[in-house]
């Protein structure tokens, strides 16, 4: 599975506190543009976050769902963009002597998007998830 890492200058504590605050998913998930509803128990598993992904006019409505979890050191989401298909993401954080090393990997799962072939696809998977991490490390790091 396509995946990318980067040491964020903050404790996993703080990291996942932006993990586990929904309304924050489309200021790092590069995608999604806002936020439309957070199930009051997010991030619990099968809890859900409805989010739109695109950019106005063309604007998606769609949900990802938490399908396992350990808090504070792990999150894994089934991300659907229909009709473009759904992805499975993985995000593991580890304490690391700068802050936290974060991994995310994530794959498609279903639609068209699995058509794409692998290389091709986890080209342009870890472009977006560079950008994502270099996101919440923005996030986390500067918040107090």
């Amino acid at each position: 599975m396509p995946h990318n890492t980067r040491i964020i200058e903050a404790t996993p504590q703080k990291v996942w506190d932006v993990l586990a605050d929904g309304w924050l998913y489309p200021l790092w998930v590069v995608g999604a543009s806002r936020m439309r509803e957070v199930d009051d128990h997010w991030p619990e598993v099968g809890s859900r976050i409805h989010h739109s992904v695109g950019v106005w006019p063309a604007l998606v409505d769609d949900h990802t769902e938490v399908t396992d979890v350990t808090p504070g050191a792990s999150l894994t989401l089934r991300a659907r963009a229909w009709p473009a298909g759904e992805a499975a993401v993985h995000l593991r954080l580890t304490p690391a002597a700068d802050g936290t090393e974060v991994r995310i990997e994530e794959d498609v799962v279903s639609g068209p998007g699995t058509l794409t072939p692998p290389p091709l696809r986890g080209l342009s998977l870890k472009w977006r998830n560079t950008e994502s991490l270099r996101r919440l490390a923005f996030i986390a790091e500067r918040r107090r």
